[in-house]
Parts: C-alpha cells; structure tokens; sequence
C-alpha cells in the first residue's frame, strides 16, 4: 500500500471556504433559500476552478499508471481490502477522478464518479483514456443522481471537502441510502466542522478566530491559495460560490434520518488540504481538522 506523501495533492472534490476576505459574505435569505441555484452557482465556479487540476493532469496519470492512490492512509484504513470483494465503487463530487481511480487502483473491479462540472468529467475521461481504467462518469448533480445507479455501491466513497458544498443534507443522506447495495459500505472522510474556529497565531500557536460555527451558508469569490491558486479568470470576475460547514451533529443527524446504519464517528487531527502548516508541530494534534463514517445500508 502506498505511503502518504506529506502534502497529497487536494482530493478531487475538496476545497476550503477559507478564501480572502474580499469577496465572502453570507448568503442572503433568498439565496439560501434557492438550493438547485446555489449548487448552479458552485458548478460554474467548479468549472473555472478545473483550469487548475488540468494543469495536474500528467502527475494524476503517473500516478494511477503506477498503480498509486492519492487517497490519505486513514482513508485506506476506512475503506480496507477491496480487492475481489468490490464489483462498484461509486466516488460522489468526483471532479477531476484522480481519488476516483485510486479506488480502482485499491481494487474495484469498476468505478463511477459522480460529478455535476463538465470539464471536470471531461479532465476524468482523458485520465481514463490515458490510464485504461475501467470507469464510467455521469454528469449530475449529487442530489439527482440517476436511479440506474441504485443498489449497486459496494463501496459508496464521498471524499475530503465534499459535504461543504451542499445545501441540502437530508436530499444527500438519502441518495446515499439509495446507492449503497445491500451489505454495501458507506465510507466519508472530510474537513470537520469545528476547523474553522482555529488559526495559528504569529507563533505558530492555535488562536481562535470569528469564524461563526452555526453561520449557515456563504457566498465566496476566489479560492484559498492553499489549493487553487492563479486561475486566468481574475477573483471579481469568477462565479458566487455557496460554501456551509454542516455541523457534525447536523451530518450524523442526516444520515440516521436516512436509515443509514453508522458503525462509527471518528474525529482526526489530519490537515487534510494543508491549510494549517503555520501550527507548531507540537501543537497539530491538539484539534480536530477531519472526520470520518463509516456505515451500511439500514
């Protein structure tokens, strides 16, 4: 099994609200109230946001060719040995499919992706052609995914920085219930809520910001250097973006809602995009930055 680098390139579906501060505001009532157009604005503005994996293009098919992942190793422990035993793998928020093709490098006999950006699915299709995965990608967004695709998830795997871009959790956590089949696993590991409450200081020392846990919605412009940086489409220009860190206790509520059966909640000190390599090393432990689930079909 591949080691964990120390910075893994940003899973194909993460990114942080985390932007600067010029353009982030909250949503307004009516916005927040409108999910099918807030998850248009953010499709428009994952468009803009592929120019930047294209640009990782040739390292993603190194990698896959070389039967790497670009999945953290806690992920690798959530998901476990696959191999014979996993006839799909469906990767929801897929974008670019490098993390899907990961799993078909763990060992899934298929993987779909998922994605509602068609520049993103087309990156994925050229991975696919220059690696000879064996892939499908469908262009929908999360919450409409085609029912073709019901029951068959042996392995349903929604990945780092997914959940901050819905606006609508119980329409999620059902569609997840849906696509697992039966004995089928239910893997998530993404940002935790709560990371958002911590910066480091000058010294490197944890800080607490004013950062609004219970916030609901916001709109962004831009993208944390961190990730996506020097797009040709300059800040004011690119799309409205909606951003909402659920709370752990709204996204665990919303899959029990579901009747999705959780064998565990786990919380990790893991900076999963590298947005917090200003911390003291002594101090990185001290807070949670990730989550993990891991569940079954109730």
């Amino acid at each position: 099994m591949p080691t964990e680098p120390e910075a893994v390139q940003p899973d194909e579906s993460a990114t942080s609200s985390a932007v600067t501060t010029v353009n982030v505001r909250p949503a307004t009532s009516a916005e927040a109230r409108d999910v099918a157009a807030m998850h248009a604005s953010n499709r428009t503005a994952w468009d803009e946001a592929a120019e930047r994996y294209e640009g990782w293009f040739d390292e993603a098919v190194a990698l896959i060719r070389n039967g790497g992942s670009n999945l953290y190793l806690v992920e690798h422990d959530l998901i476990g040995e696959i191999r014979g035993r996993c006839r799909r793998a469906i990767h929801l928020q897929c974008a670019g499919g490098r993390d899907t093709l990961s799993l078909w490098n763990l060992g899934a006999d298929e993987v779909v992706g998922v994605d509602f950006s068609p520049r993103m699915l087309a990156l994925a299709a050229r991975l696919t052609a220059a690696t000879g995965a064996r892939a499908r990608w469908v262009e929908a967004d999360v919450l409409e995914v085609p029912h073709d695709l019901d029951g068959t998830a042996d392995l349903l795997y929604t990945g780092r920085g997914a959940i901050i871009w819905l606006q609508d959790l119980d329409r999620w956590a059902a569609v997840l219930q849906r696509l697992l089949a039966p004995g089928g696993r239910l893997v998530i590991f993404d940002g935790h809520p709560a990371e958002w409450l911590f910066d480091a200081d000058e010294d490197g020392r944890w800080m607490l910001t004013e950062y609004d846990y219970f916030g609901g919605p916001e709109a962004s412009k831009g993208w944390a250097p961190e990730y996506i940086d020097h797009l040709s489409v300059a800040e004011d220009d690119q799309s409205w973006k909606f951003a909402r860190a659920w709370t752990l206790g709204e996204i665990v509520t919303a899959l029990l809602g579901a009747g999705l059966r959780l064998e565990r909640v786990t919380e990790h000190p893991v900076d999963w995009w590298a947005g917090h390599r200003d911390v003291r090393p002594e101090d990185r432990g001290r807070v949670p930055l990730s989550f993990s689930i891991v569940g079954t079909k109730g």
